[in-house]
């Protein structure tokens, strides 16, 4: 069976380079990208099963990301897990049919269990 892929879009490169060794571990098949602009790229070639999402970003933030993205229908239907320091924003993101999304700092294990739940996979225990 083939493995799930995510696409991590965050112009924080310790965070990114955790994010994907961790996934990795768990199975996950992963991509990475420093901003939208090159999300959006990378989304298109890829069509991950599922995206994780900063918000503040250079070239093209997160709401752009997530606007361009919902009007592309070869990527609309991505679940989209949104990575926040802004907890005030989340009935935007939920208009914008984010599926998702996790205020920063977070625990690692929590955004495990939110895209095991997002992706219908058991979750491994470490």
């Amino acid at each position: 069976m083939k493995a799930k892929s995510i696409l991590i879009i965050d112009d924080e490169v310790e965070l990114l380079d955790l994010l994907k060794i961790r996934l990795q571990d768990a199975g996950y098949e992963v991509y990475t990208a420093p901003d939208g602009k090159e999300g959006l790229e990378k989304a298109r070639a890829q069509r991950p099963d599922l995206i994780v999402l900063d918000i503040l970003m250079p070239n093209k933030d997160g709401y752009a990301f997530v606007k361009e993205s919902r009007r592309d229908k070869s990527i609309n239907g991505i679940p989209i897990i949104i990575l926040t320091a802004k907890a005030a924003m989340q009935d935007l993101f939920k208009m914008q049919g984010v599926s998702d999304y996790i205020m920063k700092p977070f625990e690692a294990r929590e955004l495990m269990q939110r895209i095991e739940k997002l992706l219908n996979k058991p979750v491994k225990q470490s």
